[in-house]
């Protein structure tokens, strides 16, 4: 063992400095759910800046030092405070705001988002088959960015009003009528952030021939 341990020495620091990396500066997040249509799709794998928010301990939740504050409307990868599992969605109201949606109209502190109508689709579900879907711009307060509606399905399309605790944040899936998030587990502790997405490193369609999607390689998820 000690010579294979001498003769691999080089490999090993690699895989160490490698999982350092990994782990505390930068990662890679695959797509597997439909939470994020329409920016993120299925078989997507985003680029996540974990230095974005916080320096942390690798493989703890230790925050050392801040090295920014999270923004309404940014993509982020974190610990879901249910269970554990990583999500990624997007930061729809920050600490101290009051968040409620009235059907399917998304209001912080009071203010209700405005909508601008881009376009159709379809989205299918297992159960339900090929269904129509809208795709809306939703400006919330400085933030941005695309969302999906499915009016045929039943969802929580209202909700709250609640107010955000300090140092947490209140998540949605873009896909609003399709997507597990804040409405579901709550809000989200800093301490449980990865980190944000800032981009799409490679995608393939895995519902179809898996064919590579380079038309979204390098997409840009701060310009949604």
């Amino acid at each position: 063992m000690k010579e294979a341990i001498r003769a691999n020495k080089g490999f090993i620091a690699f895989l160490l400095l490698f999982g350092i990396f990994r782990t505390a500066v930068a990662d890679w997040n695959p797509i597997p759910s439909a939470s994020m249509r329409p920016n993120l799709l299925e078989g997507d794998v985003v680029f996540v800046n974990r230095l974005a928010y916080d320096v942390k301990i690798p493989l703890t939740d230790i925050s050392l030092a801040r090295t920014g504050e999270p923004r309404r409307g940014d993509v982020v990868t974190f610990s879901s405070p249910k269970d554990g599992t990583r999500l990624i969605k997007r930061i729809a109201a920050l600490p101290g705001d009051t968040v409620e949606m009235r059907g399917e109209r998304l209001l912080i502190n009071g203010r209700q988002a405005a909508y601008t109508v881009l376009g159709n689709s379809t989205e299918r579900i297992d159960t339900l088959g090929e269904l129509a879907a809208l795709h809306l711009r939703e400006h919330s307060s400085e933030a941005s960015y695309r969302i999906q509606v499915l009016p045929q399905v039943t969802a929580m399309r209202d909700f709250g009003p609640v107010t955000v605790p300090r140092d947490s944040y209140l998540m949605l899936g873009d896909n609003r009528d399709n997507s597990g998030d804040s409405r579901v587990f709550g809000t989200v502790p800093r301490a449980l952030l990865i980190g944000r997405a800032e981009g799409i490193l490679v995608s393939a369609d895995i519902q179809g021939n898996w064919a590579p999607r380079t038309e979204r390689i390098g997409m840009s998820l701060r310009s949604q």
